[in-house]
């Protein structure tokens, strides 16, 4: 009893994560509510005596979100991901997309029939499967990890309080682009105001193509 209802409850959340993904307001918001919906998948795994692959997919994918998330700090437009956007496109198209691509998953997992595949007795399959994925590449994956580990560090390290754009309370403002030095006085590349082509421009004498 306290397994179906375990089981029945983590599906739920999956789902639930899930259709926030595409709801979130946020790239960093989207990418963790990913998170807690693949973290629902594995726990099913696990109450479905599948392990080795439901913990493989909290760590896997669990870090993958963290680490995406990061970046977006480090990365993105002030205030690091956090400002509100609309995250799908073509909104009937997706709705289409999402309802047949469902619908034909869950067909297959109804309908198909899966051959019946016992390990044999005496053999570890999880030792069997690590050895078949890791036991001629061990270094490249070591390799991965501390690259991995060097980017995060230098992810955190080149990111502030401030972002790249200024500060968090200010809005997202790309910075002046000037054109190249001519002799003439610097003025703004065409295009680059911070309302687009046809936004305001900025009254001060430099974009104005004076002298200060």
């Amino acid at each position: 009893m306290i397994l179906n209802v375990t089981f029945w409850a983590f599906s739920a959340l999956a789902v639930f994560s899930g259709w926030r993904v595409f709801r979130a307001d946020s790239m960093v918001r989207a990418a963790y509510w990913l998170l807690v919906s693949f973290a629902a998948v594995g726990v099913i795994l696990v109450l479905l005596k599948a392990e080795f692959l439901g913990l493989i997919l909290i760590l896997m994918m669990g870090g993958e979100m963290t680490i995406m998330a990061v970046f977006m700090v480090a990365f993105m437009m002030n205030p690091a991901g956090l400002n509100p956007m609309t995250m799908v496109h073509r909104n009937s198209v997706a709705i289409v997309a999402g309802v047949v691509s469902f619908l034909a998953i869950a067909a297959l997992g109804v309908f198909a029939r899966f051959p019946v595949a016992r390990a044999p007795v005496g053999i570890d399959p999880t030792r069997r499967l690590g050895v078949e994925l890791l036991g001629d590449s061990m270094l490249v994956f070591q390799t991965a990890g501390v690259t991995l580990l060097a980017a995060m560090i230098a992810a955190v390290a080149i990111s502030s309080a401030r972002g790249r754009f200024g500060a968090g309370d200010e809005g997202s403002v790309e910075p002046d682009q000037l054109v190249p030095d001519t002799g003439a006085a610097p003025e703004r590349v065409a295009g680059m105001q911070p309302g687009g082509p046809d936004g305001p421009r900025d009254p001060s004498p430099m974009a104005a193509g004076g002298h200060t």
